[in-house]
């Protein structure tokens, strides 16, 4: 049986109802929450690269969860999935490097590069190709547990203990809530796109959060961040450079293409660091997720 301990009171701010705040009692676990693999605080992308030297095709998963899964994955010049598409859940992309081909049933086919991000509703069939003469690199997540089916004229790639049977079904997901195919981060970055918010889904969240690290206010020493009750968060490093304190771990900077993960019942805080501008994507499980803040006198 787990044991709990109840630490300092946690000032809770409900960041989407802006209800007045109010202290209450957070349980955290009596041992400090660890990482499992192959979660980890840092996955460093060049180290990934470095890696792989060589490989046009491979796959690393970097999060693992409960609730998401991410994978990053280098796709070779010319190499396309098979139309597929999820039956109950949403899946998303970051492309990194490279140039990818998205077909998504309903849209226009669009090329893709460093800097968008995409994603497809349920029931939505979709296919991705790398175009051009290099691999593409994307980052590639799905809820926890996603199944893949296939149109009925698509040949399933084969997985192991597993028969794949002829069905009926009905309805498909929509772009709606302010989800929409595709948003070039690089609009964002200019001043022409101001959406914030790149997943609204009841099963995950995506934040683009972006700062002047020159225009935040200094961190006091005492200061932990927050924490999430059930929900583990990862971040994409969207752009520039992020600065992380998580638990009792060293402070630590993440570049551009890093992912962090903190788990659930961890305290964390990030910062944008450098001196430019500075970007994450935040990712959870839920769209108005509890933060468990220090109260202020402490």
């Amino acid at each position: 049986m787990m044991k709990f301990i109840f630490p300092a009171l946690a000032l809770i701010l409900p960041l989407a109802a802006q209800q007045d705040s109010r202290l209450a009692w957070a349980p955290v676990p009596a041992q400090p929450a660890t990482w499992v693999a192959p979660n980890r605080p840092l996955w460093k992308l060049a180290e990934l690269l470095a890696q792989h030297k060589g490989q046009p095709d491979w796959t690393q998963t970097v999060v693992s969860d409960s609730l998401l899964h991410a994978d990053y994955i280098s796709m070779a010049p010319g190499a396309k999935t098979p139309r597929r598409f999820h039956p109950d859940t949403r899946e998303w992309w970051i492309v990194e490097d490279g140039q990818v081909r998205f077909s998504i049933e309903g849209q226009e086919p669009f090329i893709a590069s460093k800097g968008y991000l995409v994603q497809v509703p349920y029931r939505t069939v979709y296919s991705l190709e790398t175009v051009g003469d290099k691999p593409s690199l994307r980052l590639e997540v799905n809820i926890a547990g996603a199944q893949t089916m296939y149109p009925i004229d698509e040949k399933p790639v084969p997985l192991d203990g597993v028969n794949f049977l002829k069905v009926r079904i009905e309805g498909q997901g929509k772009y709606e809530q302010g989800n929409k195919p595709y948003i070039d981060f690089n609009a964002v970055v200019a001043g022409t796109e101001k959406q914030r918010r790149f997943i609204a889904d009841d099963r995950a969240v995506a934040n683009i959060i972006i700062g002047d690290p020159q225009k935040q206010r200094p961190a006091a020493d005492t200061d932990k961040g927050h924490f999430h009750e059930e929900s583990p968060e990862f971040w994409f490093i969207l752009l520039g450079k992020m600065e992380y304190k998580i638990g009792s771990l060293p402070i630590f900077i993440a570049d551009q293409g890093d992912i962090v993960y903190t788990p659930k019942q961890t305290w964390h805080r990030a910062r944008f660091a450098g001196s430019e501008v500075a970007c994450r994507l935040a990712m959870n499980g839920y769209q108005d997720l509890l933060h468990d803040f220090q109260p202020p006198d402490e």
